[in-house]
């Protein structure tokens, strides 16, 4: 039987809305599950980076649930670098906070292609009799084609990295996607963020670096992915300086050397 073009154009919308309709109640549907799971292979990691969990290990969420619980997590004023007791670590969005000028500030010109900085940022703290024991710092940044979203670890000194690791980021696979190679990240640590004066000096360079012992300042650079190594160069400096976690990392100085 002919059918009309108006009963044809009619099937059709039909079948748009209800396909539109079901993707849309799936989307709503298994958003809690994804937010969940985002923030999962966040807390992953966090405890790749400080050393507490292999790159190639199948971690249940009772695993990392389990070896997250001695990582404290804390609300850090980046201006005044306090740690802020009555903000809660578990709600707060540290990249909305970027994203509002309320709850953020313009970035000065820089190379790691901040555009702002957020008032107050999550960061993790591993106690050690009651010490310091490892601190676990967000960073961010622009590589090749995307930005970068990541964390480091120092250890107890504040100046030797423990680890490093990037849980989002739209680099080219097999060229900047290669910041994800635990081969590559096998070889920060041990290095210093550090020079004496305590501003940040490590960087990525084009070519190899000698080990750490000998050459603690520079790591290997990325085989045919010279930007995005020099991006996280970057964005590693920018925020161990003093627009990023500088005043914080001053002021857990002063007490350990007071």
């Amino acid at each position: 039987m002919q059918r009309s073009a108006a009963y044809s154009i009619l099937f059709a919308a039909v079948v748009c809305l209800v396909c539109a309709v079901f993707v849309s109640s799936s989307a709503v549907s298994l958003k809690s599950r994804q937010d969940e799971n985002a923030y999962l292979d966040k807390q992953r990691n966090v405890l790749i980076a400080a050393g507490l969990a292999r790159e190639d290990e199948v971690l249940t969420t009772e695993d990392i649930q389990e070896r997250f619980g001695p990582v404290e997590s804390v609300i850090v004023d980046l201006q005044t670098g306090e740690e802020l007791a009555d903000v809660d670590p578990q709600t707060f969005d540290q990249r909305a906070a970027a994203s509002d000028p309320s709850t953020s500030s313009e970035a000065p010109d820089n190379p790691a292609g901040i555009q702002r900085i957020p008032n107050w940022a999550l960061v993790y703290r591993l106690e050690d009799n009651e010490e310091l024991g490892l601190l676990i710092l967000p960073i961010e940044g622009k590589g090749l084609w995307s930005t970068l979203y990541g964390f480091i670890a120092l250890d107890a000194d504040l100046e030797t990295i423990r680890g490093i690791t990037f849980y989002e980021h739209k680099e080219t696979p097999g060229l900047g996607g290669e910041v994800d190679n635990p081969r590559w990240k096998a070889l920060w640590p041990g290095r210093l963020a550090f020079g004496d004066d305590d501003q940040p000096r490590i960087d990525v360079i084009r070519g190899r670096a000698g080990p750490p012992a000998e050459d603690p300042y520079r790591v290997d650079g990325l085989s045919g992915a010279t930007m995005t190594g020099r991006g996280v160069g970057r964005l590693v400096r920018f925020w161990l300086g003093d627009e990023g976690f500088a005043p914080y990392l001053n002021s857990l100085r002063k007490g350990s050397r007071g």
